[in-house]
């Protein structure tokens, strides 16, 4: 293992998307990761379409470069087979709600008893404490009670569902791993590990960053197409002549100058240099016209060499093959069990002395009890 955390141990315990996700980032840096799964409880995501070789897409890339058990925590012998183990761990992940891990004996403080140096991230959806601590959620329910749904999407039609799960990912996934690498950093200088309460709806309220940073200071509440960037300028998206969509940035005044002259109307610069909203929608109304004449084909040539922060909307597999992206290796190929490879995202942080890598797709449940618990009986609660 090359990265930069090859030094690390992780024990997840994490399932579905935010905990598996942030440890598929700490695999790829290099950590040794070691996934403990219920053998009678399947993670959705082991089972939820599309398949590719009869295994589900999500699992192979969720669970890269990750060792597997499968372990009833409930079945006796379970606990102490985890504190044997944790003994010799830096990290646990885990994804229950508050108060599940500790009912297990398996909580923070029980295994901090086995291990004081231990790092214990706990991601959850309203976090360990508060009224909501208990509740179920899902990413839009955490976007909906933390503020980003209400200045999103549109005025006639409200807040999209969106594509990506930006609570899960942006916030219960990146803070979680910035919070682990944080009390890493604070191990090494103390030799104290601690406890890392990681709540999506927390995170999701803090990535209202401008937004949000006004509404708390006494400014205008934003509302959907009511400010710069969510809708309320000519930043937006376009519909081209072949029902296809391009994004437009132009914000700066070369670039707004740009665009015009482009598109052959540079006396519209004017009006997006202006803070007026009606006028505004003046210059959004002529560039829906302007880009309704053309396929984005065309747009895509005509603004291929113009520096004006236009770019076309691009599908998933068309994102793919685009220059940038393959230049910056964002799709790989990661080795299956079986022979042969899997395309997956690349790992989106370059590193130049210790880069990343993803070495197999997500493991079988149970594929590496024999290796982690070579003397133990198959019967013991394992599966």
């Amino acid at each position: 293992m090359t990265g930069p955390l090859n030094h690390l141990k992780v024990l997840d315990f994490s399932t579905l998307l935010p905990g598996p996700y942030a440890t598929m980032m700490l695999a790829d840096m290099g950590a040794d990761v070691l996934r403990v799964e219920a053998p009678d409880r399947l993670d959705l995501t082991r089972v939820m379409p599309p398949h590719d070789g009869g295994v589900s897409t999500a699992h192979t890339y969720l669970n890269r470069g990750k060792r597997s058990v499968g372990l009833n925590l409930k079945a006796p012998g379970s606990v102490e087979r985890i504190k044997a183990l944790v003994a010799d761990y830096d990290i646990v992940v885990e994804q229950f709600r508050p108060g599940v891990m500790d009912r297990l004996g398996l909580g923070y403080e029980a295994l901090k008893a086995v291990n004081p140096k231990l790092i214990y991230c706990a991601i959850t959806g309203y976090g360990q404490t508060g009224p909501y601590r208990d509740r179920a959620g899902h990413d839009i329910n955490y976007l909906a009670l933390a503020g980003v749904s209400s200045h999103s999407g549109r005025q006639d039609a409200g807040p999209p569902p969106l594509g990506i799960q930006v609570a899960d990912v942006a916030g219960g996934s990146h803070h979680a791993v910035m919070g682990i690498l944080a009390a890493v950093v604070h191990r090494q200088q103390t030799g104290e590990g601690q406890f890392i309460d990681i709540s999506m709806t927390d995170a999701a309220f803090a990535l209202n960053a401008m937004a949000g940073a006004a509404s708390l200071a006494g400014g205008a509440e934003q509302r959907p197409e009511g400010g710069l960037l969510n809708g309320g300028s000519f930043y937006d998206y376009y519909r081209t002549g072949d029902d296809r969509w391009i994004s437009v940035g132009s914000l700066e005044p070369q670039f707004c100058a740009r665009l015009c002259e482009v598109i052959g109307q540079p006396e519209l610069k004017s009006l997006g240099l202006s803070q007026d909203p009606a006028h505004q929608q003046q210059l959004k109304s002529a560039l829906r016209e302007a880009f309704s004449g053309r396929s984005l084909a065309e747009w895509e040539q005509i603004f291929a060499d113009q520096d004006a922060c236009v770019e076309p909307v691009l599908t998933i597999s068309e994102a793919a093959e685009h220059p940038q992206l393959k230049a910056r290796g964002m799709v790989i190929d990661v080795a299956r069990p079986e022979g042969g490879v899997q395309r997956q995202l690349g790992h989106p942080i370059k590193f130049s002395a210790t880069p990343c890598q993803s070495r197999f797709i997500g493991r079988t449940l149970g594929a590496d009890n024999p290796s982690v618990w070579p003397s133990e009986a198959d019967d013991s609660g394992a599966g």
